[in-house]
């Protein structure tokens, strides 16, 4: 009975061992790149010389922004509606044509025997006559003031899409700084991991500590190289992101990100910050353009519901006298004169107002919540700085050294690695987090120079 439990033993260890090598060989075949690229030209058609060869470029915060106002599609698209509001402006600056007006009667088409030049001389009529419109309570210089007052509401609002993509672009970019940050961080514990693996094995050589802890520490390698595949795959994917904002034609495909993340006390007060965004932020400012332009429409309508004269001159030549006629017409407005229009852009006006009040509310507190939270996340980053983040490292370094000389059990190494690495992970998501309540600050303030 005890040799058959022996034999159980035995063949446990020999399966578990089969397990880790074959984990072992699937984590080394994951870091095999290099070598499979080296055989790539054998199986595969040779890329491009440029793609291949083209330099790594490099982005910053402040040239990301740059290309993205440059090149990003959608706000280049928004911008189109400028133009397009600036051309009617022209229409709405021009001027009635006059119409000229010709008529022949008393003409004798059944009877084309009839036809000759004492005919038409004595006998036809002819009607020459030029009539021109005349547009009363100055309709277009309303319509032009109006039609300006529209392109300051568009020009406003595509400064605001500027803003946001301003904003998305730096919060972008700060994602990709973390994504970087945190693949640095995964590759520099791997390697630390991997020299205490090789010493681990130098012990179990030694006989100083058992098979079982061996592979453990062996299965845990698996885990750093699982965290670095992770953090390279969401560096990849921030990269992404960050050039479908700034425009792909913009940047090469293989590019990084220039920068690091940092911690930039801000001595900031909120009541300064307030004033400077209602000065600054275009979307209030279009909100309240967009009174005016209200205002407007609503003194085009009054403008519209005076009636036009229409003037005209013929000339006539009949039964050999010719002579001259003057016509002018109007309108009478006994039933319409535009009463629904104006009451309409009337109501237009106070609607418009009220959006003006909204937009300056949520601007009031936008600024609030974009203090608070950066605030807040100041407060986070002080904490770590203030001795956590050291004391987790110290335990680390602390535990290592121990086991590494047979002072420490495996599971309190293991546990201060887990503990330290938990540490260093969140330091940088509480710095990302601080830099993106900057950029959330200046979004709600409206300028990238806050005082």
């Amino acid at each position: 009975m005890t040799m058959e439990l022996e034999y159980k033993r035995i063949a446990t260890r020999v399966i578990f061992a089969a397990m880790v090598a074959l984990i072992a060989a699937a984590g080394a075949a994951a870091q095999a790149p290099p070598a499979a690229s080296s055989s790539a030209p054998q199986t595969q058609a040779p890329s491009p010389t440029p793609t291949t060869t083209a330099p790594e470029a490099h982005l910053s915060l402040d040239r990301a922004i740059e290309l993205a106002l440059l090149h990003n599609h959608s706000l280049l698209a928004a911008r189109a509606t400028i133009d397009e509001n600036r051309a009617t402006e022209v229409t709405a600056n021009l001027r009635p044509n006059p119409v000229l007006s010709w008529d022949s009667q008393f003409l004798p088409f059944f009877s084309p025997s009839a036809f000759s030049i004492d005919y038409l001389k004595n006998n036809a009529q002819f009607d020459v006559g030029l009539s021109y419109l005349i547009e009363r309570g100055k309709k277009r210089q309303h319509r032009l003031e109006a039609a300006r007052d529209q392109t300051a509401v568009t020009v406003a609002t595509i400064s605001d899409n500027e803003r946001t993509i301003t904003a998305s672009t730096a919060q972008q970019f700060i994602g990709a700084l973390l994504a970087k940050a945190n693949v640095e961080l995964a590759q520099m514990d791997l390697d630390s991991f991997q020299n205490t693996v090789q010493i681990s094995q130098t012990r179990y050589q030694a006989g100083d500590i058992s098979e079982g802890d061996l592979l453990k520490i062996k299965l845990q390698l698996l885990q750093f190289q699982m965290d670095l595949s992770s953090a390279q795959l969401a560096k990849m994917q921030a990269l992404a992101a960050l050039r479908a904002l700034v425009g792909f034609e913009s940047i090469q495909e293989n590019y990084d990100v220039d920068g690091d993340l940092t911690y930039q006390p801000m001595r900031l007060n909120v009541d300064d910050l307030k004033l400077l965004a209602m000065r600054n932020r275009p979307d209030y400012r279009a909100a309240q353009l967009g009174v005016t332009a209200a205002q407007s429409q609503h003194t085009l309508a009054q403008a519209n519901g005076k009636r036009d004269l229409t003037v005209a001159a013929d000339y006539s030549h009949l039964g050999g006298v010719n002579t001259g006629s003057a016509f002018f017409n109007i309108e009478l407005p006994i039933f319409d004169r535009n009463q629904g229009e104006i009451a309409r852009t009337r109501f237009a006006v106070t609607q418009a107002q009220e959006s003006q009040s909204v937009s300056s509310e949520a601007v009031l507190t936008d600024v609030t919540n974009a203090y608070q939270n950066l605030h807040t996340n100041d407060q986070v980053v002080n904490l770590y700085n203030s001795g956590y983040l050291q004391q987790a490292q110290d335990s680390r370094d602390i535990s290592e050294y121990a086991y590494q000389r047979g002072s420490a059990s495996l599971l309190d190494y293991l546990d201060a690695e887990r503990s330290y690495r938990g540490a260093e992970l969140a330091y940088r998501q509480a710095l990302a987090s601080y830099m993106l309540a900057i950029e959330q600050l200046r979004q709600a303030v409206g300028t990238r120079s806050l005082p």
